[in-house]
């Protein structure tokens, strides 16, 4: 009899874990060292973020990350990120290629540089009758170890829970 409520919240456990899962962690973000450039779209003379996965499949040496649009960044092996400041003349709504090369190996992501003056950076047709936009919003965005550690613990501490009470209730039930 126990083992259909330990089931339940084993599944439903899952099911909550797979759902939390950023679809950028699932590409590796186009390489096997999990490239990252942050953010995607950037102003000229902004400042984007370069960083790469140091996990058992990452890179562990030194990456030298080198694009058109700004000058070429080293990241030592120690760290996993580095900033980059994009050229103040770059080609308003060109697409760049930022291009990572490490162990041997190489990987390149696509950044993005806003378009004019234009708060939003296309024209996109009004269709009410179609529903809301949904777009890339966070998941895209970055993979940030920190906040996938800490909903991988909220999760575990919500089945934990859930398991707890399921075997007080049980314990009840046969008294």
């Amino acid at each position: 009899m126990r083992a259909i409520p330990v089931a339940s919240v084993a599944l439903l456990g899952v099911a909550a874990l797979s759902a939390c899962v950023p679809a950028g962690a699932a590409t590796g973000s186009g390489s096997t060292f999990g490239f990252l450039v942050h953010p995607a779209t950037v102003a000229p003379g902004g400042e984007v973020t370069l960083g790469v996965g140091r996990g058992s499949d990452g890179c562990q040496g030194r990456v030298t990350v080198s694009s058109a649009v700004f000058d070429t960044v080293t990241i030592p092996r120690h760290r996993s990120s580095a900033t980059a400041r994009v050229h103040r003349d770059a080609a308003r709504g060109s697409v760049h290629r930022v291009r990572f090369a490490c162990d041997g190996r190489t990987g390149t992501v696509k950044l993005t540089i806003a378009g004019g003056g234009s708060h939003r950076p296309s024209p996109e047709p009004h269709h009410p009758d179609k529903g809301v936009h949904a777009g890339e919003g966070g998941s895209v965005a970055g993979f940030d170890v920190k906040e996938t550690g800490l909903g991988l613990a909220l999760i575990a501490g919500s089945v934990g829970a859930a398991y707890h009470l399921s075997r007080r209730r049980s314990g009840e039930d046969a008294a």
